[in-house]
């Protein structure tokens, strides 16, 4: 682990050079409460396995974390059923929109990976096998990993996508014909919605993702899982984290990365640390605009990434 970078200075230079850019992109009109959220927010947050954070701009500020929840919606799948998972779903690269139903129907109901919608729903579906009762199975896990019991998801972007999430819908009953849902669709969508809808902050998602830096350990000490399983979900997030934008994130920023339509990405560098941006800009791609590039900048003047 590199221990002589001034992370503070470097993410005060790294804001300093993303500011002409802040307010370009497009928000994610779709769904309704994302459409009314400035694209002139920027936040930047990095945490050390060594448990060091540092943080610019916005970085407290709690947003809707939207599909970077699979990778904890992920997390609690293979807890619960290791390798099993996939069974059910793949782990290559789409190569098409995160919610095709063309793809969907061409392969049978197997979704290519995890991290696209119909492949979430297929994890969420795993995971409310394992609860009778109603219990959430998500949220307790994200609280203990951030280190932060006032979590939550909200609830009104979970009605708005309950209403506006109709592709969700078609891909969740095309599941269903093909036999790779076991709950009922409703049940497995409102679950899929809060997933989506769970708000958190930079510095929130820095901690949490601490066990993909540290070899399957939480922040807190937790094991969480396995070295194994840890090799595996950021193999994933490298190569279907960032929709259809895969390769160019390899080439410019080189980390495994996950992001989300409310404009966050969470990148992890392996037994060093985890950086995590938000500003709700998007690319034609559907990831920050921003970000990326803070990203990139980030593995650039440290001189560092996984390859």
């Amino acid at each position: 682990m590199k221990t002589n970078i001034d992370y503070q200075s470097l993410l005060e230079e790294i804001h300093a050079e993303v500011r002409p850019l802040i307010g370009q992109g497009k928000v994610a009109d779709y769904i309704p409460p994302l459409a009314g959220r400035s694209p002139q927010h920027f936040g930047m947050s990095l945490r050390t396995i060594d448990g060091n954070s540092y943080s610019v701009g916005e970085a407290h500020e709690r947003f809707s974390i939207q599909s970077i929840a699979k990778v904890f919606n992920l997390t609690r799948a293979m807890q619960l059923e290791g390798d099993d998972v996939w069974k059910r779903v793949g782990r290559e690269p789409s190569g098409a929109a995160f919610n095709s139903l063309g793809q969907l129907e061409n392969e049978h109901g197997i979704p290519r990976n995890p991290m696209i919608n119909a492949g979430a729903l297929v994890v969420m579906d795993i995971i409310l096998n394992h609860t009778d009762t109603g219990e959430d199975l998500i949220l307790d896990i994200v609280r203990d990993l951030a280190m932060e019991p006032s979590i939550d998801y909200d609830l009104v972007v979970a009605e708005a996508e309950h209403e506006t999430g109709h592709r969700n819908r078609a891909s969740a009953w095309l599941l269903k014909t093909y036999d790779n849902l076991d709950n009922p669709v409703e049940r497995v969508l409102q679950a899929y919605f809060r997933l989506c809808s769970l708000s958190m902050s930079c510095a929130e998602l820095a901690t949490a993702f601490h066990y993909l830096a540290a070899a399957g350990t939480s922040a807190s000490g937790a094991v969480v899982a396995s070295e194994r399983q840890v090799k595996r979900i950021n193999s994933v997030m490298l190569t279907c984290g960032v929709y259809d934008e895969a390769g160019d994130y390899a080439y410019r920023v080189g980390l495994p990365a996950k992001s989300g339509v409310g404009g966050g990405i969470v990148a992890v560098m392996p037994g060093e640390y985890i950086v995590t941006v938000w500003s709700p800009g998007l690319s034609e791609k559907g990831n920050s605009l921003v970000g990326t590039k803070a990203l990139e900048l980030l593995t650039t003047k440290t001189q560092s990434s996984i390859f």
